[in-house]
């Protein structure tokens, strides 16, 4: 079974906190009348539906896009289920699970229940942050828009981001059990940048 776990592009989606720079927009440039043929333009924020955020984009010349490492975004995954949450993922929320070194953890939340931006979205805060830098997981994925929430200083970023753990944002899980998956999260090819759109799926 695949799923696909990435939220679609379109001029009218969620985004981040109902900003409006933060939304695409979609222009026609070419048409069949004129042109004989259709063409389009896509503008968007970087950080707009499911995307990866490097380094570069909470540390100063920390690494960017140019380092990406398709090993670390492909592989087997681990989906947990925290919907019971009502404010942040905290270290004792995590402590059960089975995390392991060069895990790819991914976090299924309320997050994924609703399609309408929640200010109040549940996020990743510091300590459980630290917890999976020092396990030395390889990626962390959640159902939110940004991976945190309110935290002065962006510590819960700043933790995964300046050990190198890759953080992947704006994902959609309602249909998702937890368990295991082979993950396929393959970003745009774009060079220097602090974060890239991407199509991610799991398979089952």
């Amino acid at each position: 079974m695949i799923y696909d776990i990435s939220m679609d592009i379109s001029e009218n989606m969620m985004v981040y906190k109902n900003k409006l720079d933060k939304y695409p927009t979609i222009k026609q440039v070419n048409t069949f009348e004129r042109d004989g043929n259709y063409e389009s333009e896509l503008t968007m924020n970087l950080h707009t539906g499911t995307h990866i955020d490097y380094p570069l984009h909470m540390i100063e010349n920390g690494e960017n896009s140019n380092t990406e490492n398709l090993s670390i975004l492909t592989g087997r995954a681990k989906v947990f289920d925290l919907t019971h949450v009502s404010n942040s993922i905290g270290l004792s929320d995590i402590l059960g699970f089975e995390i392991l070194e060069n895990d790819f953890v991914i976090f299924k939340t309320r997050n994924s229940l609703t399609d309408v931006f929640d200010y109040e979205f549940i996020y990743l805060d510091e300590s459980a942050a630290i917890y999976l830098k020092e396990k030395r997981v390889r990626a962390v994925g959640i159902d939110a828009l940004g991976i945190e929430r309110n935290q002065l200083g962006y510590p819960t970023h700043k933790a995964l981001l300046g050990f190198g753990i890759i953080i992947l944002e704006g994902l959609r899980l309602k249909a998702i059990e937890a368990g295991e998956y082979d993950i396929y999260c393959l970003p745009l090819k774009i060079k220097g940048v602090e974060a890239v759109p991407v199509r991610a799926i799991l398979v089952k």
